[in-house]
């Protein structure tokens, strides 16, 4: 049964996190706490720079983006960045957004499979994401993606960089790990 963006309001709260792909609901268990540190890490440092330079907003895992429609998909990315232009353009931010972020954010957790992240990459950046990020806890890397087939990987050594997307924003790998 193909499900709806309204569908997906209406659900009850049940603790699972809840996203469409293609009309179909997609559930996920509640992240462990290797994965929530490691979002928030990144997401604080992000945010922290997005607010110093008046970029835009950076936005937590709960965050529904409408990415397409019939049929929907609704995707929450575990961190979000969107910019000022497009924030101020929203009509209505208390709901889920229209379009994709800008860049978003994944953390791998171990109840994801490598399809469904190769899903959720291709979702955003099909949608107009123009940067995402695929963070692994287990190998302290980073997968940037600006196509589906070609990621760069950061390792533990390297620096995390927001390109054009987020300008000025850096941020050592390490550092997302560090205990």
């Amino acid at each position: 049964m193909n499900r709806s963006v309204e569908d997906l309001y209406a659900l009850p709260d049940d603790g699972y996190a809840r996203e469409l792909q293609a009309g179909f609901l997609v559930s996920e268990p509640p992240a462990g706490g290797r994965h929530g540190d490691t979002a928030l890490a990144l997401g604080s440092a992000l945010r922290r720079h997005v607010r110093e330079h008046r970029l835009g907003r950076v936005l937590a895992n709960d965050t529904g983006f409408v990415l397409a429609r019939r049929p929907d998909t609704v995707r929450a990315p575990d961190v979000a960045f969107v910019t000022k232009e497009r924030w101020e353009n929203y009509s209505d931010p208390s709901g889920f957004l229209p379009g994709p972020p800008d860049l978003a954010v994944e953390v791998l957790s171990a109840s994801n499979t490598p399809g469904e992240m190769h899903a959720k990459v291709a979702d955003f950046l099909a949608a107009g994401a123009r940067l995402v990020w695929v963070v692994d806890p287990e190998a302290k890397t980073v997968a940037v993606y600006r196509t589906l087939l070609a990621p760069r990987f950061v390792g533990l050594d390297g620096v995390l960089d927001g390109e054009e997307v987020v300008p000025g924003f850096t941020l050592p790998v390490a550092e997302i790990f560090e205990d």
